[in-house]
């Protein structure tokens, strides 16, 4: 095992393992023990896939302009899904899976992110801390109060009319004033739902910059519990991402939280300086850029969620960009996994629709980071009131409209069934590192991708050139939780029928065995019983995506291709991160003869993940073939690596198309390229016999110019060596088909290729 080296983010207790740290999720340096930056070659990852396919179970927010490098959408893909989980009208509980993926930094290395200025906390203090009037609302009934009334402005300290309860929006602390014999306030910074953010100087430790967080109305005893709650809550968290709690002091019988100060930018003063910088036009921020901010704190929600704590109110506000990293703030909304009984507190427009009556979950949390990245990316007007529990139409929203991906990932964490939204943040992190991969790689003059993108949920396809069929599409990865991946280990090397047999008598009939029996009655063809298995599955786990994808490779072998597209579809909706919906959805659409779509599905496939390199290139071929773009088939096909055992199959393929191309040159340079190829002398025989024979067609047909005595032009073209005119390409073709009536085994067909022989040799006196 290679020795554990530890994290060198300051601050982080955590070591690199795989590539990133296993606490905060940043990846490691180049060279480090446990760094990642050695790739796996193409070539590695299809014999990978080869060998896998024989395993078992085979602001307020004005209007934004659309990013300009954008993916392109596929709105033919979104009217076509399957219902899973909740909506198709189950009772059922939702079970989880264990995820698999691993955390990483800001942005995973697939993107920059200009890092934040530093700026000095003094000029960070309010000079005039004043809550705004349209702000001031009663902390007990939440009714308007302190506002102007009769030319009077509005009072900060008072009484709501409404219910009584006194409220305060004045700050307590004053610059000079001492807290605890130790901090020196030095004035507000901001105020928020709970209570005033005071600077201070911390004159015990080397004068550090602190953060002091008190009570907004010590009266009111929500309040005071929540801030207590938070408190405790405070002194148990401790991870890099999130701000660091020092001490819990009263000052004049009010409790004040010390923290650690964090210097840097939040989302939401980074998305009004932008505004600012354009003249008051809203300017969201790039796709790509959001998803690396959310993908940076993610390890922040893993850490609070396995430490049985909920964050409950992440927006913008929150978020702050500290340099080149982020770190989460503001964890007065923080509550137990299992507490049923202290207040709730959120912010409308981020907080999950079902909250308020079943209180805050995972789910819920995942539903306020997805709300987020909406705000973050487009001028979402009305999400607090129109589209307070819901997402405006994609065609009125340019990162939706534009990006896909991106729109499939926002719904499924925005959803409005808790049910059937990503149910962990490692289901979720995993989704938005592939959909980021997309974002940035999936542009037109984008090539080939340069590595592998690992997947938890699929193997990498294996390359089949010569028909079209599922057993092209990636095999399933096995799900190690299941329990009986031992017993099905036992079943490697059966024959279908056998392997059918066993797995009826399974002593459980998990959803590994389903899915692997699902795959044997699909290869003996038992389009029924594959429909009964995929049945269960879904009877057992209607979220169990993975139902769909075995129905779709049913349907795509029965030639249902509209059922085949539908499920795909959905499986593509359900993890918009993938590759492999795309490679599917590509066949399909390929079947169709729908060339454009198939050929936009092939490209994600090519540009996000080396290991669909191959695949992709192949499909990409034959539709451009068969579009009759011949010079684009035959630059796909100079996609596949050297390094891929397809590689002779597409130089083959390759010289083929090349002696399509009009005129004598093209065909000599598919004779000289088969002539470099590692294959047979019988397949060099016969392929030199077509292009002489297509070279003599076009000279006869008078296509071509023609040279020597027999013609009358001057070409001095040459064809595999032999001169472009009549008499000498008659001879050479007789040659290539006497030598190709040695070499084959078949009398029959030898005896034919002697018949075309004597008829194109050209008369002669002798």
């Amino acid at each position: 095992m290679s020795p554990s080296v530890p994290c060198n983010q300051t601050g982080c207790p955590g070591h690199f393992v795989d590539g990133y740290c296993d606490y905060c999720g940043f990846p490691a340096p180049a060279g480090v023990v446990g760094s990642t930056s050695a790739v796996p070659t193409a070539d590695a990852a299809t014999t990978a896939a080869a060998e896998a396919a024989t395993s078992p179970g085979d602001v307020a927010p004005a209007a934004p302009e659309p990013p300009a490098a954008a993916s392109a959408a596929m709105p033919d893909e979104r009217a076509a899904v399957v219902t899973l989980g909740s909506a198709r009208g189950s009772s059922a509980r939702r079970r989880l899976r264990p995820a698999r993926s691993r955390p990483t930094g800001l942005g995973a290395g697939l993107t920059h992110v200009p890092p934040a200025p530093t700026t000095d906390p003094a000029d960070a203090v309010l000079a005039d801390p004043v809550v705004p009037e349209a702000k001031r609302t009663c902390p007990s009934c939440g009714a308007p109060v302190g506002r102007s009334h009769g030319g009077e402005p509005g009072r900060t300290e008072g009484y709501c009319p409404q219910c009584r309860s006194p409220f305060s929006f004045t700050p307590k602390l004053h610059p000079g004033d001492l807290v605890a014999g130790q901090y020196e306030i030095v004035g507000p910074l901001a105020h928020g739902g709970l209570g005033w953010i005071y600077l201070a100087r911390d004159r015990n430790v080397s004068n550090r910059w602190v953060v002091l967080k008190g009570l907004l109305n010590a009266g009111d005893a929500d309040a005071v519990a929540a801030a207590e709650a938070e408190q405790q809550f405070l002194a148990r968290v401790e991870h890099p991402l999130i701000v660091e709690v020092y001490n819990v002091v009263t000052h004049e019988g009010a409790g004040y939280t010390v923290m650690e100060y964090v210097g840097g930018t939040s989302l939401k003063q980074i998305l009004k300086n932008r505004m600012i910088a354009t003249g008051g036009r809203y300017d969201p921020l790039p796709v790509e850029h959001a998803l690396a901010y959310v993908l940076g704190i993610l390890p922040a929600f893993t850490y609070l969620h396995d430490s049985g704590m909920l964050y409950c109110d992440f927006k913008p506000d929150n978020l702050i960009q500290v340099g080149d990293q982020v770190k989460l703030i503001d964890l007065g909304g923080m509550r137990a996994i299992d507490d049923l009984d202290s207040p709730i507190y959120g912010t409308v427009g981020y907080q999950a629709p079902e909250v308020a009556e079943v209180g805050p979950s995972i789910a819920s949390d995942i539903y306020t980071i997805g709300r987020t990245l909406v705000v973050l990316t487009s001028e979402f007007r009305g999400y607090q009131t129109t589209y307070a529990t819901s997402l405006p139409p994609v065609g009125e929203v340019p990162a939706f409209r534009d990006n896909d991906p991106f729109y499939r990932l926002v719904a499924k964490a925005c959803a409005l069934d808790p049910a059937d939204r990503f149910q962990s943040i490692e289901e979720f992190r995993a989704q938005v590192v592939g959909v980021l991969r997309q974002q940035v790689y999936d542009r037109p003059g984008m090539g080939p991708a340069g590595q592998t993108a690992a997947s938890a949920q699929f193997e990498h396809p294996v390359v089949v050139t010569e028909s079209l069929g599922w057993w092209e599409l990636p095999a399933l990865r096995t799900d190690d939780a299941d329990p009986m991946v031992d017993w099905l280990g036992g079943l490697r090397g059966q024959d279908p029928a056998s392997r059918l047999a066993a797995l009826n008598s399974a002593p459980s009939r998990s959803p590994e065995v389903l899915l692997a029996q699902a795959r044997v009655l699909l290869r003996l063809g038992r389009h029924e019983e594959v429909a009964a298995t995929v049945d269960e599955i879904l009877s057992a786990d209607p979220w169990d995506w993975r139902a769909l994808w075995m129905h779709a490779l049913d349907a795509t072998d029965r030639e249902d291709l509209a059922a085949a597209a539908e499920s795909f579809t959905t499986v593509y909706a359900q993890l918009p991160g993938e590759i492999a919906p795309h490679l599917a959805l590509g066949l399909v659409r390929e079947l169709q003869a729908r060339w454009d779509d198939a050929q936009a599905h092939y490209l994600t496939c090519l540009r996000c993940d080396s290991g669909y390199t191959t695949a992709a290139a192949f499909g990409l071929a034959r539709t451009r073939a068969k579009s009759e773009d011949v010079d684009g088939a035959i630059e796909a096909l100079g996609m596949v690596p050297r390094s891929s055992s397809a590689h002779p199959r597409a130089a083959w393929l390759k010289a083929e198309l090349t002696s399509r191309k009009p005129g004598l040159a093209p065909l000599d340079q598919a004779l000289r390229d088969v002539a470099a190829l590692p294959v047979s002398a019988y397949e060099k025989a016969s392929f030199r016999a077509a292009t002489l024979r297509t070279a003599l067609a076009r000279i006869t047909s008078g296509a071509v110019p023609v040279s020597g005595p027999g013609g009358k032009g001057s070409n001095r073209e040459t064809v595999g060596g032999v001169a472009a005119a009549e008499r000498p390409m008659r001879f050479a073709l007789e040659a290539a088909y006497r030598r190709l009536a040695e070499l084959t085994p078949d009398s029959d067909e030898r005896i034919s290729l002697v018949d075309k022989a004597n008829e194109v040799r050209p008369w002669t006196l002798i």
